[in-house]
């Protein structure tokens, strides 16, 4: 505000000639700069200390005159604060004096409102004033029960080893003071092989994760491509999960859905992808966006967080080309505006809503924050851009427990993850072709020129040529007998997919060496690649590994084999992933190195997840004390689908009158859920 001060006398000075702020033989610019400076100053001060006085006073002045007499008033504090510039240089008459008043105070008030939408107090209190409003309009019937709600806050992609070591470096002050002061447990919890928000979040709000081998996967029962986070991939995996267990998801009963893939069974939703093409005019997806812009001090807030975040991007990105940083990928075009809008927009309306939820008394809210997720791919997990998305999300953290103080109901805030994320270069940059690139050098189908000059296409192609017997490479296409479509190859991070869709069913090893007999070979012996998983007519199923490694999937041991660097559970996940009906052809997880955690990306990620390997299938769980603990001590807990069920059970500790209800999932075992009695009479979402 003072330098939007400053800056208006200077050009008020230019424009008024009975204003000067400058001697008579004339000064620099720095001069005026400085005592246009000195001049706001004191006018700001006298300002904050006078018009408490005055106001008063003024209370005995007709409402006639009121206008007048305050316009005249603030020109004679102006005139003050001239007087009050070192040598004399503020020189005005008191016409003149009025008029520059009234505009340097136009011009605090305008700038004063901008800034105090960014502030958190200001937010909260004027987020405490429309709630208030809505609870009088709906009237003393309207009341909360006085059982305690919960909010889950998904921080997404933040693993619990980087959670930890941003609360002890007081990177996130609020999250260590729940550590230190409040008592929370921070609970690991280890992700499954497709470690990944579709799966993951799938198995928390609707507790399951079957068949969800990836982020995206080729189905060759309809010949389309799931995506997670394509909205009508998003409503066929939860509308799947409600039918594998029978039951509508973890916010069945006054939920609220914010910023997720998957609604849980909420009725009031906000930015849920499965439930984007919702056409109601109060619970559709887009509602979040209407509601929270339809406020203009809302509106500037996020405007210049989101162009200061552009600015920061852009900044941030030409630093690390300059400096040569590695590993990097590219962070030009629209990149600048899709992270703002992760980290500024998504931001700002998940915590809006969840606000309003917590004012509004619902009984159970979960919300996705995926700005961490968003920077980390692009600038790698552990920079220091990344380090400041992790200071704002805990800045929205305490926003959010400040607001929980003020709820008309007691609140329980849990955080947690959905998966974390590994460090490493690209497959691409380290051997210079794709994935896509070696599947097709490998069954003998053209490359572009630059990728048969790179070693892995080089040795490729020799195997290829040494399986068919053919001395030379052919300089003309192979002939091909019968009709047979390119091999579909898709990436999720660090795991890779390979398809043939001209193959009804999932094919065999035998049958993949029959048709591209260098293929498995040359995945297999690649050293970008730590294991393939593939169907077996003799043994059910094998991993594959280098040197020749080929383990069946039911001898498969943790710690041995092709899944020596993999950790613990990696073979119990490639087992569950090998019965999925939707397992691709060819699973392929790149190589991992246990010392420093790195994972090759087969996207352009330098912070990635998706498959085994590092910190990115070991996420958290930070619950408050006064819920039981997730597990009993020393066990482990494993899946998406058991943080599910850990989750149901907090929510019926002390929620009031409970009625089990079990439930035979298709498919499954039995799961129990819960009804719980309902509260008092629901408000209107925002």
């Amino acid at each position: 505000m003072w330098a939007a001060s400053t800056l208006t006398m200077m050009v008020l000075a230019g424009l008024l000639p009975d204003f000067q702020l400058q001697s008579a033989s004339g000064d620099s610019m720095t001069r005026v700069a400085m005592t246009a400076a000195s001049g706001a100053g004191a006018f700001a001060v006298l300002s904050a200390l006078v018009w408490p006085i005055l106001v008063r006073a003024l209370l005995l002045v007709p409402a006639l005159v009121l206008g007048l007499v305050v316009f005249f008033l603030n020109g004679g504090v102006l005139l003050v604060a001239l007087h009050l510039v070192p040598d004399g240089r503020g020189e005005i008459n008191a016409e003149t004096a009025v008029v520059v008043a009234a505009v340097m105070s136009a011009v605090a008030s305008a700038t004063g409102g901008a800034l105090a939408v960014r502030d958190d107090d200001a937010y909260r209190r004027r987020l405490y004033r429309l709630a208030a409003r809505r609870r009088r309009r709906a009237g003393p019937d309207a009341g909360c029960p006085p059982t305690p709600g919960t909010v889950f806050l998904q921080l997404d992609g933040v693993g619990h080893d980087l959670l930890r070591r941003a609360a002890d470096q007081d990177l996130m002050p609020t999250v260590g003071a729940w550590l230190r002061e409040g008592g929370h447990r921070l609970t690991p919890w280890r992700t499954d092989w497709s470690s990944q928000t579709g799966a993951s979040q799938l198995g928390i709000l609707h507790g399951s994760t079957w068949d969800v081998p990836a982020f995206r996967w080729y189905e060759k029962d309809t010949g389309e491509i799931q995506v997670s986070n394509r909205p009508t991939s998003a409503t066929e995996l939860q509308r799947r999960a409600v039918e594998h267990t029978g039951d509508g998801g973890l916010l069945t009963l006054d939920g609220a859905s914010r910023g997720n893939l998957f609604s849980g069974g909420a009725e009031q939703v906000a930015l849920v992808l499965s439930v984007a093409a919702r056409r109601g005019k109060e619970n559709r997806s887009r509602a979040g966006y209407f509601a929270y812009f339809s406020d203009p001090a809302n509106a500037v807030r996020t405007a210049l967080s989101f162009c200061a975040e552009v600015g920061r991007e852009i900044g941030q990105s030409t630093r690390a080309r300059v400096r040569g940083e590695r590993p990097r990928v590219g962070r030009g075009g629209l990149y600048p505006f899709i992270r703002a809008f992760a980290t500024v927009v998504e931001r700002d309306v998940v915590v809006a809503a969840v606000i309003g939820d917590l004012l509004a008394g619902r009984s159970a809210v979960y919300a996705d924050l995926v700005a961490y997720d968003e920077v980390a791919h692009h600038s790698g997990p552990f920079g220091r851009d990344a380090e400041k998305v992790l200071e704002r999300l805990d800045r929205s953290l305490a926003l959010i427990a400040k607001v929980a103080e003020h709820a008309p109901r007691p609140y329980r805030i849990v955080v947690l993850s959905d998966h974390g994320q590994s460090p490493g270069e690209t497959f691409r940059s380290r051997y210079g072709l794709t994935l896509q690139d070696l599947v097709r050098a490998g069954c003998g189908l053209p490359v572009p020129r630059k990728v048969r000059r790179t070693r892995s296409g080089a040795e490729a192609r020799s195997a290829v040529r040494a399986a068919l017997h053919r001395p030379v490479e052919r300089t003309e296409p192979p002939v091909v007998r019968g009709r047979r479509s390119e091999p579909v190859v898709l990436a999720s991070g660090n795991l890779g997919l390979v398809s043939f869709p001209d193959v009804p069913h999932r094919m065999t090893k035998e049958e993949i060496d029959r048709r591209h007999p260098a293929l498995l070979t040359t995945l297999a012996h690649h050293p970008g690649i730590g294991f393939l998983l593939v169907r077996s007519a003799e043994h059910g199923g094998v991993v594959l590994g280098a040197r020749g490694a080929e383990v069946p999937v039911d001898d498969l041991v943790d710690g041995k084999g092709p899944l020596a660097d993999f950790g613990p559970g990696a073979a119990d996940t490639v087992r569950r992933t090998h019965a999925f009906p939707h397992t691709a052809d060819i699973m392929v997880n790149s190589f991992h190195d246990p010392v420093d955690g790195e994972v090759l990306a087969f996207e352009e990620q330098i912070g990635s997840h998706g498959g085994l390997g590092g910190a990115q299938g070991r996420p958290f769980l930070l619950s408050p004390p006064d819920l039981s603990p997730p597990v009993a001590d020393g066990t482990e807990l494993v899946g998406a689908e058991q943080v599910h069920h850990v989750l149901r059970r907090w929510l019926r500790e002390g929620s009031g009158p409970q009625v089990p209800v079990e439930k035979s999932p298709a498919g499954g075992a039995g799961i129990a859920s819960f009804t719980v009695a309902p509260p008092g009479q629901r408000e209107e979402s925002a």
